[in-house]
């Protein structure tokens, strides 16, 4: 199974608005495991940035003038991502942007997103894992014990790193079934950086007979409470 881990920023709320994107980061995931490939763009939006939305990414008109336009760069997302499953937290507001791009094309071939990949929201599987609590990218960090102190600002690359490790334990990345109570107030990380990506590879460990038959028992319990 290919999934990207994709995030993006903008320079405001609602591309109804006309709003634009400035960076887009993606990751990729084959079965679960990085692959070392990923794409990190920033781009000039040729529109004034919201000083509200450089609060929270701290990037200017400054930095991003001498960047690609979004046509410039559209062939290689696409491509990068056709045919896989993508993961987003708050998927509608990414893919509401990500389509308006493609709607300013010159000549649109792509369509719209969804004609080239399926798409999962990792908010709306989170409020269905934990309906009633908070579950942002960092309230999830922190009930997954994922490291993020690192996430001073927002950045499309640096939150697809912290997406992926947040996936990876929302659907069961843990390396133990069931972990000692010391086990789990150990912070997972998944490192990843521009400079030395493919160096990191998720390790797959299956679990033991023992924790298999812990597996069962524990279901089997709950069912019975319910």
């Amino acid at each position: 199974m290919r999934q990207i881990i994709l995030d993006t920023e903008t320079t405001g709320l609602s591309p109804t608005t006309g709003d634009r994107i400035i960076e887009i980061g993606a990751i990729e995931l084959i079965n679960r495991k990085l692959t070392g490939k990923y794409l990190h763009f920033y781009l000039n939006p040729d529109r004034v940035i919201a000083q509200e939305a450089i609060k929270i990414h701290g990037l200017s008109n400054e930095f991003l003038i001498d960047k690609p336009r979004f046509f410039e760069v559209v062939a290689e997302l696409m491509n990068f991502i056709t045919g896989a499953e993508l993961v987003i937290h708050n998927a509608e507001f990414d893919i509401n942007f990500l389509n308006y791009e493609l709607s300013l094309l010159r000549r649109n071939t792509y369509n719209t997103i969804h004609d080239h990949c399926q798409v999962i929201d990792t908010l709306a599987l989170a409020r269905q894992l934990h309906p009633g609590q908070r579950n942002s990218l960092d309230a999830l960090c922190k009930r997954y014990n994922i490291k993020n102190s690192h996430r001073t600002l927002h950045g499309a690359l640096l939150d697809a790193e912290i997406l992926a490790n947040v996936f990876l334990a929302m659907t069961g990345g843990q390396e133990q079934l069931f972990a000692s109570e010391a086990q789990t107030e150990k912070e997972t990380e998944i490192t990843i950086s521009t400079q030395a990506f493919s160096e990191h590879s998720l390790k797959v460990v299956y679990a033991t007979e023992v924790e298999c038959l812990a597996h069962t028992q524990y279901f089997s319990k709950k069912n019975k409470l319910a």
